[in-house]
C-alpha cells in the first residue's frame, strides 16, 4: 500500500525492494482496509501502436486490475497524414487523389462524398450523367463488400479463426481484381471525379462483375457455416463490446454499431444520394447491441450490396460518364500503354491538333483547375463504417479554402471506453474489431 494509505500504527521505509511497512500495533481491520484501498494490482498496459492486430496504428492505454479493464483510452495521431491540409494546396479535381487515401479500405465512399460536395457548390448536381451516377453506386457497393470482408477477416484472425481470415481475403481479391479492371488500380483509385468519373467501364467489365456476383453469393454461405452458428465463435462475441442505443446517440456512433441496437438508420434510406431511393434493398438490424450482432449485420449488408450491384448492372445504358460542361469536365480517355495507365495517344493528338484555343483551355484546366463559387456545404454518405460527412468551404478560387471530414472511424472510436471498461483484456480485441476502425480516416 502507498504512504498515503498508511495508518498511524504503521511506519514505512524505502528499500531496494520497494516500500516496506512495519505494523506496530493498532486495529488489524484498519490495516487490512488500508491495504485493500491500495492500487498495487492495477497496472497500465499499452496495446499498440502496432499493425495489423489493432487495425492500424491505434494505441490503446488500458488500466487493468488483474484481467479486468478498469479504464480504457485511445491514443491516436500516429499516422499524421495531413490530408485535409494538403487539400488546400491542390485544385478541386486533384483533391480526389488525397481523399481516396483517407480510409484506404473505403476509397470510393471518400471520393463520392468529396465529389458530391464539390458538385453541390458548383450547382451541377442535376447535370451528372445517369451512367456516371449508376457506376458510382456500383463501385460504392462493391467497396462495402470489400470493406466488410476485411473487417470479418481481420476480426477472425484476431480471435484465432484463421479460416475466416483466409476466406475473407480470398473473396476480397476477387473485388480488387474488378477495381483493377475498371480503374487500373487495386487501391487509391481517384476514379470518381467532380462532374463524373475518370473513365467508363472497360469492355467485358459487366460480364466479369456478373460472374463475381454468382461466385460471391455461393461463397457467402461459407461464412454462415464457419462462424454464424459456431458455438466457440458465438461465445467469444456475444455480450462483448456492449453499447446500447442511448450510448450510440450520446457518442454520435453510426453504421453497423448503431444498427446493432435495433435502429435501422442508414443514410442511403434516410438522406438518399446518387439515386439510392430508387434501389430495392433492406437495412439489416440486430437487437443484441454486441459484437456478434455487428458481425451478423455486416454479413447481411454484403448480401444487400450484391442485390444493389445487380440492379446497377441491369440499369446501365450507353452514355457519357462526365458532365457536358467543358469548363469543369476533366478530359480523360485512358488507355493502357507501356508506361501504365494514362491518356491515350489519340486523345492527346486530338487535343493538340484541334485548335490553339482548345489546347490552351486544356492546359489551364489541368494545371490551374476550375473555379468554384464562394460558399460552404455539408454532404454525407453511408460508408461501410457509418456516416462519412464532408464540410467544405470555397472562397471562389481554384482550390478549396477548407475541407473537413467527419470520418466514422474517428467518431466510433469514442465508444472504446464504454465498450471495454469492466470487461476482460481479451475482450478489448473483440470490441475494437467490431468497431472496425481504419486509422487512415482517423488521422486525416
Amino acid at each position: 500500500m502507498s504512504a498515503t494509505h498508511a495508518t498511524p500504527s504503521a511506519s514505512a521505509r524505502e528499500t531496494t525492494e520497494g516500500t516496506v511497512y512495519t505494523v506496530t500495533g493498532g486495529d488489524w481491520d484498519e490495516v487490512v482496509a488500508a491495504a485493500a484501498k491500495a492500487d498495487d494490482e492495477r497496472i497500465i498496459v499499452n496495446m499498440g501502436p502496432q499493425h495489423p492486430s489493432t487495425h492500424g496504428v491505434l494505441r490503446l492505454i488500458l488500466e487493468i486490475d488483474g484481467e479486468t479493464v478498469t479504464e480504457a483510452r485511445c491514443g491516436i495521431g500516429y499516422l499524421h497524414t495531413g490530408i485535409e491540409k494538403n487539400l488546400e494546396f491542390r485544385n478541386w479535381t486533384q483533391g480526389t487523389t488525397f481523399v481516396t487515401r483517407m480510409d484506404y479500405l473505403t476509397p470510393f465512399s471518400n471520393e463520392a462524398a468529396y465529389c458530391l460536395g464539390v458538385e453541390k457548390l458548383l450547382g451541377i448536381e442535376d447535370q451528372i450523367p445517369d451512367r456516371a451516377t449508376i457506376i458510382r453506386v456500383l463501385m460504392m457497393e462493391l467497396n462495402r463488400l470489400s470493406s466488410h470482408l476485411v473487417c470479418i477477416a481481420t476480426g477472425g484472425m484476431e480471435l484465432g479463426a484463421t479460416t475466416v481470415m483466409i476466406y475473407g481475403f480470398r473473396d476480397r481479391e476477387l473485388i480488387l481484381d474488378l477495381y483493377e479492371l475498371i480503374t487500373g488500380l487495386r487501391m487509391n483509385h481517384a476514379y470518381i471525379r467532380p462532374g463524373g468519373l475518370a473513365q467508363d467501364l472497360p469492355p467485358g467489365a459487366v460480364d466479369q462483375i456478373r460472374a463475381f456476383l454468382k461466385t460471391m453469393r455461393k461463397n457467402l454461405v461459407e461464412y454462415d457455416k464457419l462462424a454464424t452458428g459456431n458455438p466457440i465463435f458465438k461465445a467469444r462475441l456475444q455480450d462483448v463490446g456492449y453499447l446500447d442505443l442511448a450510448g450510440c446517440m450520446a457518442l454520435g456512433v453510426t453504421g453497423p454499431i448503431l444498427r446493432s441496437t435495433g435502429l435501422p438508420h442508414d443514410l442511403r434510406k434516410a438522406q438518399p444520394y446518387c439515386g439510392y431511393e430508387t434501389y430495392d434493398f433492406e437495412v439489416p438490424t440486430a437487437d443484441t447491441c454486441d459484437a456478434y450482432g455487428r458481425f451478423l449485420i455486416r454479413l447481411e449488408e454484403m448480401r444487400q450490396s450484391l442485390r444493389i450491384v445487380e440492379q446497377c448492372l441491369d440499369r446501365l445504358e450507353p452514355g457519357p460518364v462526365m458532365v457536358a460542361d467543358k469548363k469543369i469536365a476533366w478530359p480523360a480517355q485512358l488507355a493502357l500503354g507501356a508506361d501504365g495507365l494514362g491518356n491515350s495517344l489519340d486523345h492527346i493528338k486530338n487535343i493538340m491538333g484541334t485548335s490553339m484555343e482548345a489546347l490552351i483551355h486544356h492546359f489551364k484546366l489541368v494545371t490551374e483547375g476550375f473555379r468554384v463559387p464562394p460558399g460552404q456545404t455539408y454532404v454525407a454518405v453511408e460508408s461501410p463504417k457509418g456516416e462519412l460527412g464532408v464540410h467544405m468551404a470555397s472562397d471562389g478560387g481554384t482550390r478549396p479554402y477548407r475541407v473537413h471530414f467527419r470520418d466514422p472511424s474517428f467518431t466510433n472510436l469514442q465508444a472504446v471506453a464504454a465498450m471495454c471498461e469492466g470487461g476482460q483484456v481479451a475482450d478489448v480485441i473483440v470490441a475494437v474489431a467490431s468497431i472496425d476502425p481504419v486509422m487512415g480516416g482517423v488521422d486525416r
